[in-house]
């Protein structure tokens, strides 16, 4: 965080002009800065039946230059469909089921700001687009209904069909944003390490996503399951927040049974007796809330498939539930609207099929004039409707914080 201005402020003629032009752009945080992807040569927007054909292309493309790659996102509703499952009776808003883009440009920024890019930089046109609310938010599930799911849910891990089941809740209000704002904006209170932005004609998405789903380079892959939060006080360090995860037993097991579930999707893709932890039970920290953290690595097997891939590590089971299938079955079977990009998965695929994706919470969709804020939080047999409705507003708090 300490590094945002630095990141932010350091001034080039022609990133600013991008910012403030109508240009499709992506901002990327990556472990030492910010990647923005422009000059967009294609852009794909997935569907059930193209799927496939999507997945297939990368079989034909070799990888030259740092610009060979797709970046994007798979909707919530289109990585169901992926693993056979179908979600029923739910308002739809008719929002993209995925959309990528193959950039020309890249523009890093580190201590120094470096362009990639064969292409002239064309004069863009400012179009600057100023934030306005238009009404208040509202969420779609007020405390009564959301006790009531809360009780069926509960109803159902008592009777063993579920383990953990994580229930979203939605903020919306009628708004058009300026997404290159909001995003420096939550960059500088919550940098976190999957936060991306991405501005098109007709939409724009924020996140300070904290969460790797898939990191893949060559044969090795890891995950990073998160599964544990607590509200951060004046008398909470990282430290004491450690000692309050290991010693809750509701927190304790809700961890063990995630990373547990990463492991079990892992291996169903990797290399008997690769699957490993690769660092244990560890904290990090943001804005309003502490997260509980494990890393697990395995090593893939010869020749997988891109979407053998996807379809075992997607959706992430962290912000489903246990176990995914069953789970995945009960929401879509209870939830009224469609998840959009909650819970779907951002990031790259490169040509020589390394990737890397997070999974999509902690998110603003900008769409239509209206934004959605969509939130989520575990229930275990030792929860309470009340705190798991309340932690949903302490992971959206930040997010509803940009539109003061």
């Amino acid at each position: 965080m300490k590094d945002y201005k630095k990141y932010k402020f350091k001034f080039n003629p022609y990133l600013e002009s991008l910012y403030q032009s109508d240009e499709p752009l992506i901002i990327y945080k990556v472990e030492n800065g910010y990647n923005i992807y422009t000059h967009f040569s294609k852009k794909i927007i997935l569907t059930n039946r193209n799927i496939n054909k999507f997945f297939k292309s990368f079989n034909k493309k070799k990888y030259n230059k740092e610009t060979d790659l797709m970046i994007g996102f798979f909707g919530y509703d289109l990585l169901c469909n992926l693993i056979g499952l179908k979600t029923v009776n739910q308002k739809k808003s008719n929002f993209y089921k995925g959309i990528f883009y193959k950039p020309e440009t890249i523009i890093k920024i580190r201590d120094n700001i470096k362009i990639v890019s064969k292409l002239k930089h064309k004069k863009l046109k400012i179009s600057f687009q100023k934030t306005q609310v238009s009404s208040p938010f509202k969420m779609n599930i007020k405390f009564p209904k959301y006790q009531k799911i809360f009780d069926y849910f509960s109803r159902k891990i008592r009777q063993g069909e579920t383990y953990q089941i994580k229930i979203c809740t939605k903020y919306r209000n009628k708004s058009k944003i300026n997404p290159i704002n909001f995003f420096w904006k939550l960059m500088k209170v919550n940098a976190s390490p999957e936060a991306f932005m991405i501005r098109d004609k007709d939409y724009s998405i924020v996140s300070c996503s904290p969460e790797t789903l898939i990191n893949k380079k060559g044969s090795n892959i890891f995950t990073k399951p998160i599964a544990g939060t607590l509200k951060k006080n004046n008398g909470l360090d990282k430290k004491k927040a450690l000692k309050f995860f290991k010693n809750n037993i509701k927190e304790t097991k809700e961890h063990n049974m995630i990373v547990d579930m990463e492991r079990s999707d892992l291996s169903k893709i990797c290399k008997p007796g690769t699957v490993k932890i690769f660092k244990k039970k560890f904290v990090e920290e943001y804005k309003h809330l502490y997260h509980y953290v494990t890393l697990v690595k395995g090593q893939l097997i010869n020749k997988i498939d891109l979407k053998d891939i996807i379809k075992s590590m997607m959706p992430g089971g962290s912000v489903i539930g246990c176990p995914k299938i069953r789970t995945l079955e009960l929401l879509n079977n209870q939830e009224n609207e469609d998840r959009n990009i909650y819970t779907g998965s951002f990031g790259f695929i490169k040509y020589n099929k390394d990737m890397r994706f997070n999974i999509i919470i902690r998110s603003i969709l900008n769409y239509k004039n209206f934004s959605e804020i969509s939130a989520a939080s575990g229930v275990v047999l030792d929860s309470t409707a009340k705190k798991e409705f309340n932690e949903n507003y302490i992971k959206a708090k930040s997010l509803l914080e940009l539109y003061k």
